[in-house]
């Protein structure tokens, strides 16, 4: 039997920051819009809270999404006890205008499945001035 997963109160996450370059990082010609972000996950609930992966989904303006999952975050498995914080940033690539959502998840002191939802944000590219 699967366990589910509790969206925790309390836990919770914020963009700080939202930067575009363009053409770095050795990004291939097909994706050379790059957007870093910088994300905050706060524990402000009453538990210990072990975060053991991510989920990503990037809409495209014609409503294609493609799904990124995997563990950790950013190379890292955040343990936050209440009232601690994660910062970190990273980036997308693309093609085109898109927007992002997602979650976080992982487990509290007791065992319990528990994930955060990642605020969608949208990902522009600024116009080209003459």
């Amino acid at each position: 039997m699967s366990q589910q997963s509790l969206a925790l109160n309390g836990l919770k996450v914020t963009l700080d920051k939202l930067e575009y370059n363009y053409g770095s990082f050795g990004t291939p010609d097909e994706t050379p819009h790059i957007f870093v972000y910088y994300l905050t996950i706060w524990n402000h609930s009453d538990r210990r809270v072990k975060l053991l992966g991510r989920k990503w989904i990037i809409y495209k303006p014609d409503w294609d999404k493609m799904v990124i999952e995997g563990d950790k975050i950013v190379g890292k498995e955040p343990d936050l006890v209440p009232g601690e914080s994660f910062s970190y940033n990273s980036f997308h690539v693309s093609a085109t205008d898109a927007s992002a959502m997602g979650s976080f998840h992982g487990v509290d002191d007791d065992g319990m499945r528990v994930h955060v939802q990642i605020p969608r944000f949208s990902m522009r590219i600024p116009e080209q001035s003459s």
